[in-house]
C-alpha cells in the first residue's frame, strides 16, 4: 500500500522545514527505518526514516527550499503499484471554482464530506478541517501541487472571525527603508535573516513583553571552588590515556545551581495562566552560542548527576549544537536555565528568561577583588557576581532569594555538592 513522505513537524516552533539532503533517489528501493532525508529546522539537523518498505516515487521535496509542515515530498510505493492518482496532479475538483454552498442545510454536510475526500490535503489538515468545521473543497493549498496543509486550515478557520468584526486600524511597523534612509548606499550591505534569528527574536520579544522580570544580584567567593576543581581534576583517572573528566567552573556552577532548584523546590516551577506547574526533577538548560544563534540543551536531572557526568555531557551537548545535531528532546523543556558569559569577561549581567522556565542565572567572570573579613582586615578574593532573573508570576522575590542564597552556599561551600 502507496504511504506518504511528509515534511514532519520536530520542533514545537516549526511551520516550515528544508531538507538539506537526500539520501535516495527516484524509483530506490527503500526499508522500513532507513534515513530518507535530512532536514534542518531553526535550531538543529535531524534525520528523517521511511516508515514503509517499498519504492521512492514522486520525489516532489526538493533540497533547499523551505517547505510548509505536513507538505508531501514523496511517496513510497509497493512493488508493481503506481503513485496514487491524486499525487500525480491536482484532481479536477481541487483545481475548479468551488460549487456554491447547499441552500439546504441537512444535505450541506454530505456534499462537503464528498468533496473533502477528492481534495489533496495532509492528513493534518483534514484532522485539522474535521475540528474546525471547515469545508476542504473552498480552499487553496498552498503545499506542493496545491496540496492542502495544516496552516491553510488554520488560516482559513481564523478568517471567518476576523471578517466578524473590523480590526482597528494599526501604526505600521516601520519597514527597512525607514532604518536604511538614514545611512548612504555604499556604506552598508544586507544581510537576511535566518530562520534561527528569527525565531530568536520572536521568542525574547514575546519572553521580555509578557514575562514580569525580577532580578536579584550576588556576589560569590570562588577561592575554595576552584581549588577543590584543581584537586578534582588532578584525581581524574585516565581512559585511553586522557582523563576522564576535566571539570570547568561552569560545570560547576551547573551543579551548583540545580542542587539549589532541588532545595528550593517551590522556586523549580513553571507558569501556566491555568496553574502552577511543579516539577519533581530538575532539568537545567545551559546557554550556548552557535553559528547565527543560541541554543539551550539540557542536562536533564541534573540534581542527581555527578560533577564528572554533568562536564562529559555538557561538552558532548554543546559539540552537537554547534554542528546542528541536538535532537528536539534535548533541547526543549527544562526548569531553570544557566548563562554564563564570564570566559568573555563580562562582570555582570541579566538574562532574559526563555519559558516554560522560570528563572535564569546569568553568571559573570570570576576576578580578583577586595573584600572584608570577619575581623574587619581587608583581603583579597576571586570573587564572581551572578543575577536570577525570575518570573515574578512564579517566583516572588523572597523566594528568589532563598534560591540565589542556596546557590552562593553550594558555590563558597563545594565540598556540600558531593556528599
Amino acid at each position: 500500500m502507496a504511504s506518504e513522505v511528509i515534511m514532519p513537524k520536530v520542533d514545537m516552533d516549526m511551520a516550515t522545514g528544508k531538507i538539506s539532503k537526500w539520501f535516495f533517489s527516484e524509483g530506490d528501493e527503500v526499508k522500513k527505518g532507513d534515513v530518507l532525508f535530512e532536514i534542518e529546522t531553526d535550531k538543529a539537523a535531524m534525520e528523517i526514516d521511511a516508515q514503509a518498505d517499498g519504492t521512492l516515487r514522486n520525489v516532489t521535496g526538493r533540497e533547499g527550499i523551505d517547505i510548509p509542515v505536513g507538505s508531501l515530498v514523496a511517496w513510497i510505493v509497493a512493488t508493481g503499484e503506481d503513485v496514487p492518482d491524486a499525487a500525480a496532479s491536482p484532481p479536477a475538483e481541487a483545481k475548479a471554482e468551488p460549487a456554491a454552498a447547499p441552500v439546504d442545510a441537512p444535505s450541506a454536510a454530505p456534499v462537503a464530506a464528498k468533496a473533502d475526500s477528492a481534495v489533496r490535503a495532509t492528513p493534518l489538515a483534514r484532522r485539522l478541517a474535521r475540528d474546525k468545521g471547515v469545508d476542504l473543497a473552498g480552499l487553496s493549498g498552498s503545499g506542493p501541487h496545491g496540496r492542502i496543509v495544516g496552516a491553510d486550515v488554520l488560516a482559513a478557520g481564523a478568517a471567518p472571525a476576523a471578517r466578524s468584526a473590523p480590526a482597528p486600524a494599526a501604526t505600521p511597523a516601520p519597514g527597512p527603508d525607514a532604518a536604511l534612509k538614514h545611512f548612504p548606499d555604499e556604506s552598508y550591505t544586507l544581510q537576511a535573516h535566518t530562520g534561527m534569528r528569527r525565531t530568536i527574536a520572536r521568542r525574547l520579544v514575546e519572553a521580555k513583553s509578557t514575562v514580569p522580570h525580577f532580578y536579584l544580584t550576588a556576589d560569590c567567593r570562588l577561592d575554595a571552588l576552584l581549588k577543590l576543581r584543581t584537586e578534582l581534576n588532578a584525581a581524574a583517572p585516565s581512559v585511553d590515556e586522557a582523563p576522564a573528566y576535566r571539570l570547568s567552573v561552569n560545570d560547576m556552577v551547573i551543579k551548583a545551581y540545580a542542587l539549589a532548584l532541588a532545595a528550593t523546590p517551590d522556586a523549580n516551577v513553571s507558569w501556566t495562566e491555568e496553574q502552577l506547574v511543579r516539577h519533581r526533577f530538575v532539568d537545567v538548560g545551559v546557554a550556548v552560542s552557535v553559528p547565527g544563534g543560541l541554543i539551550t540543551p539540557i542536562i536533564r536531572h541534573s540534581q542527581a548527576k555527578s560533577l564528572s557526568a554533568i562536564s562529559n555531557e555538557m561538552k558532548d551537548l554543546a559539540a552537537r549544537a554547534r554542528a546542528g545535531k541536538l535532537k528536539p528532546e534535548e533541547y526543549q523543556g527544562g526548569t531553570g536555565a544557566v548563562s554564563n558569559l564570564g570566559m568573555f569577561g563580562v562582570r555582570e549581567f541579566a538574562a532574559i528568561i526563555n519559558p516554560p522556565h522560570a528563572t535564569i542565572l546569568a553568571v559573570g567572570a570570576g576576578e580578583r577583588r577586595p573584600v572584608v573579613a570577619e575581623d574587619g582586615s581587608i583581603a583579597a578574593a576571586i570573587v564572581m557576581s551572578v543575577t536570577l532573573s525570575t518570573d515574578h508570576r512564579a517566583v516572588d522575590g523572597a523566594l528568589g532569594a532563598e534560591l540565589i542564597g542556596r546557590f552562593r552556599a553550594f558555590v563558597e561551600n563545594p565540598m556540600s555538592m558531593l556528599v
